[in-house]
């Protein structure tokens, strides 16, 4: 393609010559040949835009070059090269063939936008043919959008893909010359866009400094500035005139009020925002006919009648007796005046220097917002059935894993196992000691109970289950010889004994147990030894083995109890609860109760909370994941708590205690974390009666059923149904 350079192109050429100068001697003389029209043709390897020839250009192109020769075209060439070896150096292996630019710095140079739309969102015209119109009103087609392949496949052979910018306001595609990417590259180096530009130009001093000692005038100050202005002064005597003849009037200060009226009207707005708090003058009854200093005779009463007065109620006397006077000056002075003022000073004295207001506050808005009682059911509510047999207080109650039997001890010395269904008593057995404690093992194929009567804990065989279940009873319940122990100086923890009375074994301890709780898979069990010893003891069944907890224990331990899911035991003491992880030997965490005296302790079948029983009559629960510090505290009782149970499968909790009744709780713990739990008292189930000052000794859930057993000291045990 040929690009033809008019008179000025081909001045700005000669322009390149005189500041490069001649650098190259060699010249393709096709390109340095004029044509007709006095211009000079370049052939160009790529296409260049044929710059439109307007008339003012057409008529300066009618006259020939004058200074423009082979050397101009040779100087212009050589440019170009130079171009071409600045692209080199900056990295573009691809050199550029030549191309002459025309510079201009006009603004008639400045192609108007083909789209004449205005400032319109382009996005209007996604779903039409067209983008927008041109100078004529015509609608500017979309072009085909060609294909990602070919289109990058056509950017990949061209080497001027990198300069060509996409307008979709015009919709086609520019490319940017060497100058507009030389002044970008400037750019993005912090430089001026321009290269003829000099940052460090040399200071001018525009001042002129001949026969100057001083960059200002030195000329001494002239005389009218001390001298009064004569105009200002007429200025100042018209208006000392203009306000003594009252043509200009100010406005006087308000003076301050320095005494305000004690007995004034309280109407009066300025009265009650100058003090602090306000107390208005109280207002007397007007006067009426009979109080008037002249009333009428009817109003005054005889002398029988003011005698009667004195045999009145005082509430029912007439506070003031009409009397008649001649005139004005004859009225006595007002009794109680001397009186009155007293007390109204009285009352600004003492009157408040801040008044404070009340706000009226409804008391049922104050109160948690529980769920209906009626959307948590069901929960024991009344007692359906009892069980009757014992001669003394039932110290404790246990349920068998499938719910059918239920166990129970007493201090009359004998242990009971009732059928829940028809309260019938199944099997007794005599151990001759007050029994504390009763729990039966967890594992529903080997249903072997265990009470604790003094220093021994008997495991007792129920006789429940078909043959091979006994069979394998009486293969756990026995006992072939004593362990061997490694120290025979020291006296065992406790004794593994075959029991021929009750064909079961005798574990007897050093000291008194006070409770017996198992392990969920029903091979281990712990005890808890009371007294000055503080041992919390674990047995194992299968082998026979007895040992201590491996903790410092910190105070006497109260209870103990198993995680329902890990290998974490739980020890309560008087002040606090720790719970210690089995299998590392090593303490989790501490749960601060704060109370004066735990006496019980249960934990939440997923394991993550837990409720601790007081002798103050609290309840605690404790979310471990949350705090070591109590979550909830319930002051339900006003004794003694004597236990605390979960249900197994439903949000019920229990606590008993020696007032004589036991409540139900409902208690729901989320899966979501962020969600604290939600505690709502649901009933209280009394009928127990207290003797000697115990009531409800202890409490448990059925494992299937929303029912409660509660044993108590009028050796009586509840079943409290829905």
């Amino acid at each position: 393609m040929k690009l033809k350079l008019d008179n000025k192109s081909s001045r700005k050429a000669c322009k390149l010559q005189t500041k490069h100068g001649k650098k190259k001697s060699h010249v393709n003389e096709s390109k340095s040949q004029p044509t007709k029209q006095n211009d000079v043709e370049l052939d160009l390897e790529q296409e260049a835009p044929t710059l439109d020839e307007d008339p003012v250009q057409q008529h300066l192109d009618s006259s020939p070059p004058s200074d423009c020769n082979e050397d101009n075209v040779n100087a212009g060439d050589d440019h170009h090269n130079l171009e071409n070896d600045e692209d080199q150096e900056n990295g573009n292996d691809n050199p550029i063939p030549d191309q002459v630019e025309e510079e201009s710095d006009s603004s008639e140079d400045e192609v108007a936008p083909r789209n004449t739309v205005g400032d319109v969102p382009l996005e209007w015209y996604r779903d039409e043919k067209h983008i927008g119109y041109d100078i004529s009103g015509k609608k500017i087609l979309k072009k085909e959008r060609e294909d990602r392949l070919q289109s990058f496949l056509a950017s990949a052979d061209d080497s001027k893909s990198w300069r060509k910018v996409y307008d979709e306001y015009n919709d086609e595609v520019i490319e940017l010359s060497k100058e507009e990417v030389r002044q970008l590259r400037r750019l993005l180096k912090g430089k001026a866009p321009h290269a003829d530009f000099d940052p460090h130009a040399p200071y001018v001093d525009w001042f002129k400094w001949d026969d100057a000692k001083h960059p200002l005038s030195n000329a001494p100050e002239p005389k009218r500035r001390f001298i009064r202005s004569k105009w200002e002064a007429k200025k100042v005597v018209r208006l000392v005139r203009a306000i003594r003849n009252g043509h200009i009037k100010f406005d006087k200060p308000k003076e301050e009020q320095q005494f305000y009226d004690l007995w004034g009207d309280e109407s009066s707005t300025t009265e009650k925002t100058s003090h602090l708090s306000y107390i208005p003058a109280p207002k007397p009854k007007l006067p009426g006919h009979d109080e008037s200093y002249n009333p009428s005779l009817e109003y005054i009463p005889t002398q029988e009648e003011i005698n009667s007065y004195q045999l009145m109620y005082e509430e029912d006397r007439p506070k003031f007796i009409p009397r008649r006077f001649t005139s004005m000056r004859s009225v006595p002075a007002y009794d109680n005046a001397l009186k009155d003022a007293f007390e109204r000073c009285l009352d600004l004295y003492l009157c408040p220097r801040v008044r404070k207001k009340r706000i009226n506050i409804d008391p049922e808005s104050l109160k948690p917002k529980l769920p209906n009682r009626k959307d948590l059911r069901p929960y024991p509510t009344t007692c359906y059935l009892e069980f009757r047999g014992h001669k003394d207080a039932v110290m404790s109650i246990s349920t068998e894993a499938n719910g059918q039997w239920i166990a129970s001890g007493s201090l009359d010395g004998t242990v009971r196992i009732w059928e829940v269904e028809t309260g019938r008593c199944l099997k007794v057995w005599e151990l001759g000691e007050p029994v504390k404690y009763v729990a039966w093992n967890p594992k529903p194929d080997l249903p072997i109970l265990a009470a604790a009567a003094g220093v021994d804990v008997l495991l007792l065989n129920t006789g429940l289950g078909d043959g091979e279940v006994q069979a394998k009873i009486k293969e756990v319940l026995h006992v072939d010889k004593l362990p061997a122990t490694e120290n025979s100086d020291k006296t065992p923890a406790a004794t593994w004994l075959q029991d021929d009375k009750t064909g079961g074994i005798r574990l007897r301890h050093f000291k008194s147990v006070s409770a017996v709780e198992w392990h969920r898979k029903g091979d281990y069990l712990s005890t808890l030894v009371l007294r000055e010893s503080r041992a919390v003891l674990i047995h194992q069944l299968s082998k026979k083995l007895t040992q201590k907890i491996p903790f410092k224990l910190h105070g006497l331990p109260v209870s103990s109890v198993f995680h329902p899911t890990q290998s974490i035991l739980f020890v309560s003491t008087k002040k606090e609860v720790r719970v210690y992880n089995l299998l590392k030997q090593k303490l989790l965490k501490k749960l601060k109760t704060g109370l004066r005296e735990v006496s019980s302790i249960a934990v939440h079948p997923a394991g993550d909370n837990v409720i601790v029983g007081s002798r103050e009559g609290k309840l605690c629960w404790f979310d471990m994941d949350l705090s070591s510090e109590p979550y909830k505290i319930l002051r339900c009782h006003p004794k003694d708590i004597t236990n605390v149970a979960f249900h197994r499968s439903r949000p019920l909790f229990a606590s008993c205690s020696d007032d004589g009744t036991a409540y139900v709780f409902h208690g729901m713990v989320y899966s979501d974390l962020t969600q604290n739990p939600l505690i709502t008292p649901l009933e209280i189930l009394r009928g127990h009666k207290n003797v000697n000052g115990r009531g409800v000794m202890d409490c448990k859930f059925h494992p299937m059923q929303p029912w409660l057993f509660t044993a108590g000291a009028d050796s009586v045990i509840k079943l409290y149904c829905h």
